[in-house]
């Protein structure tokens, strides 16, 4: 996997709570692993050797994050119907990320191409809890909408399935969201040097 040199693959892994609910609050961590080098074909190699793995198929990527949907739900009832008081979904955004250990020691032009592709999966990885931020916020409003239901265990029902069906929609999102990304990487990340290059020196390639 020539990351340097071609398109980076990216990955984020999904994992649904058990309970729905929700919050378009956010929580980060943040995990890094070292990488040594000093050429382009090290880095490749260690980014291929070290980078995080995605379960679903084995393979190891430049960058990752895990997700997490934590839901709560406040239910309200006069023995007769049942309603949503309160829906708040938490997404709870764990994120792993390369450093390269000798980036202070490298020649100028390794540590640009360095400093410009790190800060582009860095910012894949953000994009990714973006798009999972705005599939909370919806999955709260959409709850909080349901009309009344004659108990709270139809209502409990009720938001399972739609939680199960948004969640869908989430996850199709992201993967889309990783195609294009894969496909524009070539185009975008030699804008992203070029655009580098001009603020640090005022020169194109």
């Amino acid at each position: 996997m020539r990351i340097l040199a071609r398109a980076a693959a990216f990955a984020t892994v999904l994992i649904l709570a058990a309970e729905p609910a929700t919050a378009a609050t956010v929580l980060r961590s943040f995990e890094y692993f070292n990488l040594n080098g000093r050429t382009a074909a090290d880095l490749d190699r260690e980014l291929y050797r070290r980078g995080p793995v995605l379960q679903k198929t084995g393979q190891r990527h430049p960058g990752m994050t895990k997700m997490r949907f934590e839901n709560r739900i406040k239910y309200g009832s006069d023995g007769k119907t049942c309603r949503v008081v309160d829906a708040t979904i938490t997404v709870h955004a764990q994120v792993f990320l390369p450093r390269w250990k000798q980036r202070r020691t490298a020649p100028a032009d390794l540590a640009m191409i360095w400093d410009t592709l790190s800060a582009d999966i860095k910012r894949h990885e953000e994009s990714h809890i973006s798009i999972a931020r705005t599939a909370a916020s919806n999955m709260e409003q959409q709850i909080k909408s349901l009309p009344w239901r004659s108990d709270c265990t139809v209502l409990r029902n009720d938001i399972n399935t739609l939680t199960t069906k948004l969640m869908k929609e989430h996850d199709l999102a992201q993967i889309q969201f990783d195609k294009v990304e894969a496909i524009n990487f070539e185009d975008r990340f030699g804008r992203l040097l070029t655009y580098r290059l001009i603020r640090e020196f005022g020169k194109t390639p």
